[in-house]
């Protein structure tokens, strides 16, 4: 019977066996000689081995205040397990982490390869360190990572994405490689992802909903939020700010953030569909915001990122309530410690310039 209190007797940590009696100095070690990206590791292995039964994660800040979460061990190894079935991960399968274990993502590799006996390879997470010249069977990314990835697909058989979307430029560049990408949907409170959907699958975003993993249930709240249950993963019913369109019991579309909808002259446009269409236009990374207009109440604006102006975008593919009235263009977005775009630290930027 797995506990969070055991370590599977395949699991290695960059090629080298631990027990649960020397993971505490592996620990010490990653904290004392180690990199800020080892001391992460290494303070998250401490507290996964003491006698608490919860760890504090925190939440990246990336869709609003950054927050500190109690998560219970327990939830943490449903959650492990749950990935382990639905991808069919076997003791002694090499895993690759690179991303930062201060947050949930990056936690849930190390646990993951604790509690299933993966053999797991740390890298940095940075995109300059980003190569894979080794065969994995299992890698989590954040779609930046995944772009840089492009050079390796064929040596990673399944790749799970996720914090931010996953553009239409880049599901078209891994489209003919052989291994599997995943997005996942989910966040601190669920302990990493609750649903995914095949990128590769040969349908547009309506006809590839996110299909939520066993034992989780969804439903519809106030705006058109999701509401989760998953009892295995979270002490009670969670809540969501994300408006979604149900397709079943069991999956749905994500249709964008409530607290992000723009209302423009009384007319009501979502900047996560808006982003959407303007991914096979737009090279460089972007982001739809708003800003004050006297007639309208507020005006759609697009943010790029960019050192000089670009070329002329087609907007053909927006309505017409949907096209930026202003474009502004900066030379690097303002991100979360995690890599995420911080959206609102970004338009402070480009207004405080």
């Amino acid at each position: 019977m797995l506990n969070f209190s055991k370590v599977h007797n395949r699991f290695k940590y960059n090629g080298f066996h631990y027990s649960r009696e020397n993971l505490k100095h592996l620990g010490t070690s990653l904290i004392k000689e180690g990199s800020d990206f080892d001391t992460q590791i290494g303070a998250f292995i401490l507290d996964w081995i003491d006698n608490k039964s919860f760890v504090v994660v925190n939440s990246s800040g990336s869709t609003g205040i950054p927050k500190s979460i109690r998560v219970l061990k327990s939830h943490m190894l449903n959650s492990a397990i749950a990935t382990g079935d639905f991808f069919k991960l076997c003791p002694g399968d090499k895993a690759l982490m690179c991303l930062p274990a201060n947050y949930i993502a990056g936690k849930m590799m190390v646990v993951r390869a604790i509690i299933l006996g993966l053999e797991l390879d740390v890298i940095s997470p940075s995109l300059d360190d980003l190569n894979c010249n080794e065969y994995y069977s299992f890698a989590a990314v954040v779609p930046l990572q995944l772009e840089k990835l492009t050079d390796f697909p064929h040596n990673i058989k399944t790749i799970i994405v996720g914090g931010a979307p996953v553009s239409e430029r880049i599901k078209q560049k891994l489209f003919n490689s052989k291994c599997e990408i995943f997005e996942t949907y989910g966040m601190t409170e669920t302990v990493s992802h609750v649903a995914v959907r095949n990128l590769k699958t040969k349908l547009n975003l309506h006809n590839n909903p996110f299909k939520v993993l066993p034992d989780v249930k969804i439903s519809k709240g106030e705006n058109n939020c999701l509401v989760i249950e998953a009892s295995h993963l979270a002490s009670k019913k969670i809540v969501t700010n994300d408006i979604v369109n149900l397709i079943s019991k069991t999956s749905f579309n994500l249709l964008g953030r409530v607290d992000n909808i723009i209302n423009s002259g009384g007319i009501k446009l979502n900047p996560e569909l808006i982003e959407q269409k303007l991914s096979l236009v737009i090279e460089n990374r972007y982001f739809i915001s708003s800003e004050p207009n006297k007639i309208l109440g507020s005006q759609v604006v697009l943010i790029i990122e960019s050192k000089n102006k670009t070329e002329t975008i087609d907007f053909s593919v927006l309505d017409k309530y949907e096209i930026p009235k202003t474009i502004y263009y900066l030379e690097a977005f303002a991100e979360t410690n995690n890599g995420k775009l911080d959206r609102s630290a970004t338009y402070k930027l480009l207004k405080n310039r």
